[in-house]
């Protein structure tokens, strides 16, 4: 386990005439965590293979739903066989191959695939519509994509074949479940394991190997480039944490997509020869505590809101979970409540509750599996072995003292490389001292322990997604009634907050209400960013300066929509 981090006492001195005082400052808002376990320093397909060789025969990857499941040593060959087939398409080291698709085993074996190759792998949400799919195909320059073929009310091949004329780079659509991947596998005869081999051979861990896409301000998403060594390490290190070993299996109902579920989940797994459990395409409670109980899971994750729901199943104390022993809370605050059932219901005892962000590859503090239920519920831990974290006053950009809140910033071997293509927008995030500014408000307990308290800019969590309002008062904007929009988030019991959009409306427009916004959204933006509210106004509240009062705003919204 990661040794105690140690903090730097100041002090500061003022001299007299007739002697000297000392007087003692509080502690900064600054910790880093030292380890006895080094960073690994490996390619992840290098990573891959090592845990092949030494853990071959035991149980890799199960897909709950098909009853497919793989040993390392299959997964193994079939990473192998689909990095050939990605080789004879001409796929080079840095050229990007995108995954769109719910999770699957395919989704996985891509993951380390595109990583075997040194191609960068592109993650689009499976929740995207249109509108977001041409931009992440055009704004990353993906010359092949992976892609299902439907997946709940999405049909993907139709919105590819609507996109695909703006999209210059794709040149080639692969359809999981179908003859595309077939093929795809079959074309690995043309490729050598020399060949396989000798790409591997050129491939440094500080290479770009995955782009995930986290909206911004600008109105559009910005491509979080991380590398081998940032993504390996963070799952390494998260799952270190919770003392993974090849015993464990882990239940991942958290989207791949994301940082939570390929990270975490499976960069987690396979660094220590523990097996990756998938219940299922999207979660689904019912059937993520029966993966848990039918194949003897050790470790689970989630958002509260996913643990809520399964707590909350009728049948929720016919289910075996005695096999469990820790997982993962993460995305928003837990309540006590809910913490206390993990730990007595689900015998979860060392659960931990992390915090971090897409940019930082992902997770930046931790809490410890002996940590009380005070730090467990109150906190996000401290900070991660080989990382340090500070808190800074926004208008000075100064350390603030233990207790005082500040911006968190963290720096260390998990910050991203930046921004593809986007070198301005990387320079407003991580400054000359590679610091990430997260751009949440956080305080410092005396024991090292961080609580966030609030966000600088005015980013909504909706049921552990972040939205950030601009993005949707960009896309708002081109509805042919509108004149004006803000968007801001209201409390919600179910999702911990909703989106209320207040609009202007042009000069003889007819009204709108939220269903009308919710069709001109639905098919083009993701439906976690359609407005739940609407509210027609005159005018916003403004500041002498101009600036939109958002804080005012929200405490209208909750006043008028009667959410208090």
């Amino acid at each position: 386990m990661p040794s105690t981090p140690c903090f730097l006492l100041y002090v500061q001195l003022q001299g007299h005439l007739t002697g000297a005082t000392m007087t003692v400052m509080s502690l900064p808002s600054y910790a880093s965590s030292v380890s006895e376990v080094p960073l690994l320093g490996e390619t992840i397909g290098a990573n891959l293979r090592r845990t092949v060789g030494e853990y071959g025969d035991r149980d890799a990857l199960v897909e709950v739903q098909t009853g497919r499941r793989w040993t390392y040593a299959e997964l193994g060959a079939e990473v192998d066989v689909v990095a050939r087939g990605l080789l004879s398409r001409a796929i080079a080291k840095g050229d990007r191959v995108g995954i769109w698709a719910p999770n699957c085993a395919e989704w996985t074996i891509t993951q380390y695939a595109t990583a075997m190759i040194g191609a960068i792998l592109v993650n689009i949400n499976p929740a995207y519509r249109t509108h977001e799919l041409s931009y992440a195909l055009n704004q990353s320059g993906i010359r092949l994509l992976i892609s299902a073929t439907e997946f709940k009310t999405s049909d993907y091949r139709a919105m590819v074949e609507q996109v695909r004329p703006q999209c210059q780079s794709l040149e080639e659509t692969v359809y999981i479940g179908t003859g595309d991947w077939d093929e795809l596998r079959d074309a690995a005869g043309r490729v050598t394991e020399d060949e396989l081999h000798e790409r591997e051979a050129e491939l440094a861990f500080d290479d770009p190997i995955n782009i995930q896409y986290t909206s911004g301000t600008t109105g559009f998403p910005k491509g979080a480039t991380l590398s081998h060594h940032n993504i390996l390490n963070n799952g390494f290190f998260v799952t270190e944490t919770i003392a993974f070993t090849a015993e464990d299996r882990l239940c991942i109902p958290v989207p791949f997509y994301h940082c939570f579920g390929m990270v975490m989940g499976n960069l987690g797994c396979t660094t220590h020869g523990a097996c990756m459990v998938i219940p299922g395409p999207a979660f689904d409670p019912a059937a993520t505590l029966k993966a848990v109980q039918d194949e003897r899971c050790t470790a689970l994750y989630g958002v509260p809101t996913m643990f809520i729901a399964e707590l909350g199943l009728p049948d929720f104390a016919d289910y075996d979970l005695t096999s469990l022993r820790t997982g993962v809370m993460a995305g928003s605050p837990c309540p006590i409540e809910v913490m206390k059932r993990c730990v007595a219901d689900m015998h979860m005892a060392e659960v931990a509750i992390c915090y971090g962000m897409t940019e930082t590859s992902p997770v930046s503090t931790q809490t410890r599996r002996d940590d009380d239920l005070d730090r467990r519920t109150s906190t996000v831990g401290r900070v991660m072995p080989h990382v340090e974290v500070k808190l800074l006053d926004p208008a000075t950009g100064l350390v603030v003292g233990r207790g005082e809140p500040g911006e968190l910033c963290t720096r260390g071997y998990s910050v991203m490389l930046g921004y593809w293509n986007e070198p301005e927008k990387t320079a407003e995030a991580i400054d000359q001292a590679r610091w990430m500014h997260t751009g949440d408000l956080a305080t410092m307990r005396e024991d090292g322990y961080v609580n966030i308290v609030g966000r600088i800019k005015d980013m909504v969590i909706r049921g552990g997604e972040n939205v950030y309002p601009r993005e949707i008062e960009e896309f708002l904007y081109t509805h042919p009634d509108i004149a004006d929009v803000q968007v801001i988030g209201v409390p919600d019991e179910k999702y911990g907050e909703e989106l209320c959009a207040w609009i202007k409306l042009k000069s003889g427009a007819d009204p709108l209400d939220a269903a009308a916004v919710r069709a001109f959204a639905n098919g083009k933006l993701a439906h976690f960013k359609i407005p739940r509210y609407v509210l027609l106004v005159d005018d916003f509240p403004m500041t002498v300066t101009g600036k939109v009062r958002k804080v005012e705003m929200r405490e209208k919204s909750v006043e008028m929509l009667g959410l208090s």
